[in-house]
């Protein structure tokens, strides 16, 4: 800058980099001082002390908003439109809100149609206890055995926990749909945030190419309602197992969680190479549609669907006069939020006077320190920002902001910066480690002081059990590892357990075989049926319940121990041919499915999921304390 002693902004290998707010200071006051022959005092105190700071303040913000718009051209630190114009360079366009999704059970008459579509298409339609609505997504017919599995969507997009089993029910009737019970689900996810949207856009570049793993997984992460996605070519000659999942040879496998599988189905033969087999528990028929043909040649893709794994948080503040009596919850929304991959961010109705923000109403997230104001209106001072806490902490009460205006009662909303965003999203295949979530937590304000923070899942499950639940009852009928333990969160393969569900106390068992009492009443009975055939594929028939992958048998002809490993054909836990871990004897026989059930603790620095597992996260797998 000519004739001033304040220093430029300099151009470096970095890019462009701001002075320091010490070094402009220092620069104005000699240019005060040129100007008025110098010896002048700056202390605040005194008119040209406050100019000084002022006018250095000022040129301070300039010179932030030009290296933050310089960095824009970047695609590893553009946001908001920004981010948004490089996204559109490869036809892309930032997701939005996606809904919770089920994997629900229909139980009816044999031929009835079970449609897809909207609300005003006499689309399928049930609720949970909570009153959201799920549509169906997929149009089925209920098959002969007197039941069909097929998904649900929520009506309202976001975040939505999954309810349990038999925590549903139909919301429209039609005659021959007799009942419905969740066989899984997947939680949904706010607007696409700015990291997601940036890994997004490289793995589309590979989708650009064809027959490359990348290049399928790149198609598919731009199949609408995708919440994640993960892909893996075995190119050897031998079986080769890969964060936790067996890949034959030369085989393709890919993950999709969310998204409609016909869509998906064509997503991966769209950029798919002829004649590398597939490896996965769902198989879709695809269509090439190639007007050369007399008629569309169909496919039979195969892929995999994960299954949630509930992430379990144990959070330990240290006690003082700052905590706030709803630490809990403001702990609580901090990890969901990190969990997501996106920092806090809150709705709500507030006033200002001066610079203290009064909200009278929070409709969503939390408030917290150094988030930036918006409204809609145009009545709020652009680039106002959350300074302190005065009677509110995340949630209704007083704030102090940094600028001093008048604005009437209306609709505001507070996002954290980007910068803020620095934990990756808990992905499939990702290894979460306790220690990356300490500083979502820490940013709650100086009342958040960390003493320890440790995370669990079922796949370092403290205990290993066969049994079943019966309202408030489980009852273990055998133990594979570990002790059962009152606090343990309890969980299965299937998803079947309600999240949140804990042992409450000890009835007939104390660590091994025997009754316990759980926190949340359910029916989680395994399954019984009729097995016909010898050997290790058998035929199963007469189904009452779900036979989940992993089930333990029991029977006339079963060796102890005996475990459905996969199913071959027919409905997805229902009738149809299954392949058995033991040789089964009986030609004709009763055998009863047994739910493994985990009992799960956060007590670990990571979880590594593995890459047929989607991770999820409810405020009531977290736990918080004080010390």
């Amino acid at each position: 800058m000519a004739g001033t002693a304040v220093p430029p902004i300099q151009f470096t290998q970095q890019g462009f980099v701001s002075p320091p707010g010490p070094a402009v200071l220092a620069g104005v006051q000699q240019d005060i001082n040129t100007a008025f022959g110098g010896n002048l005092n700056y202390a605040l105190t005194t008119p040209q002390g406050q100019l000084a700071s002022s006018e250095a303040a000022v040129i301070s913000n300039a010179y932030a908003i030009f290296v933050y718009y310089a960095q824009q051209v970047d695609p590893a630190y553009a946001s908001g439109r920004f981010q948004d114009a490089i996204g559109r360079f490869y036809f892309l366009e930032r997701d939005p809100a996606e809904p919770t999704v089920l994997q629900v059970n229909c139980n009816g008459l044999p031929g009835v149609v079970i449609p897809a579509g909207t609300p005003t298409q006499n689309a399928a339609t049930i609720s949970d206890s909570a009153g959201n609505l799920y549509q169906c997504t997929g149009q089925v017919t209920i098959a002969a055995n007197g039941t069909v599995v097929t998904s649900f969507a929520c009506t309202q997009p976001g975040p939505v926990a999954v309810p349990g089993a038999e925590d549903i029910s139909i919301y429209q009737a039609i005659p021959g749909w007799d009942s419905v019970t969740v066989a899984s689900g997947v939680v949904g996810s706010n607007v696409e945030s700015r990291a997601a949207f940036e890994t997004r856009r490289q793995d589309s570049v590979a989708g650009n190419s064809f027959g490359a793993v990348g290049s399928i997984i790149g198609a598919v992460a731009q199949v609408p309602g995708v919440l994640d996605y993960y892909g893996y070519n075995n190119n050897t000659s031998g079986t080769v197992v890969v964060g936790g999942v067996s890949i034959a040879p030369y085989s393709i496998y890919v993950a999709v969680a969310g998204g409609a599988s016909a869509t998906i189905a064509a997503a991966i033969l769209s950029k798919k190479g002829a004649g590398a087999p597939m490896v996965g528990n769902t198989t879709v028929t695809a269509y090439d549609n190639n007007p050369l043909y007399a008629s569309p040649i169909p496919y039979q893709i195969t892929y995999e669907i994960p299954t949630p794994l509930q992430i379990l948080f144990s959070v330990t503040i240290v006690n003082g006069p700052l905590v706030p009596s709803n630490a809990a919850t403001l702990v609580q929304n901090a990890l969901l939020a990190a969990f997501q991959g996106t920092a806090l961010a809150a709705a709500f109705t507030g006033s200002i006077a001066g610079t203290t923000l009064t909200v009278t109403n929070i409709t969503a997230g939390t408030i917290t320190i150094g988030q930036t104001l918006a409204d809609t209106t145009g009545a709020l001072l652009a680039g106002t920002t959350v300074t302190g806490y005065g009677t509110g902490v995340g949630g209704v009460g007083t704030y102090s902001v940094s600028a001093s205006q008048t604005v009437a009662s209306e609709s505001m909303t507070s996002t954290s910066p980007p910068s803020n965003i620095v934990i990756p999203k808990a992905r499939i295949g990702s290894t979460l480690y306790a220690i990356q979530y300490v500083p979502a937590v820490a940013a709650l304000g100086p009342w958040a002081q960390v003493a320890s923070l440790l995370i669990g899942s079922s796949n370092t499950a403290s205990a290993s059990v066969v049994g079943n639940i019966s309202g408030n009852t489980l009852s273990v009928r055998s133990v594979t590892s570990g002790v059962l333990a009152i606090g343990q969160t309890l969980s299965d393969p299937l998803g079947l357990i309600a999240t949140g569900t804990t042992v409450v106390g000890f009835g007939s068992g104390s660590g091994g075989t025997g009754t316990y009492q759980v926190n949340n009443p359910q029916t989680v009975a395994g399954a019984t049926f009729t097995s016909n055939g010898t050997g290790t594929v058998i035929t199963a028939s007469n189904v009452t319940g779900i036979i989940g992958i992993g089930d333990v048998l029991s029977g006339s002809g079963v060796l102890a121990g005996t475990t459905i490993v996969s199913q071959l054909s027919g409905m997805a836990g229902g009738s149809g041919v299954y392949q058995t871990s033991s040789n089964i004897s009986a030609i004709s026989t009763t055998i009863t499915a047994n739910s493994v059930i985990y009992g799960s603790t956060a007590n670990q620095s990571n979880v590594v999921v593995q890459i047929n597992q989607i991770p999820q996260l409810s405020a009531v797998n977290i736990s918080v304390n004080t010390t």
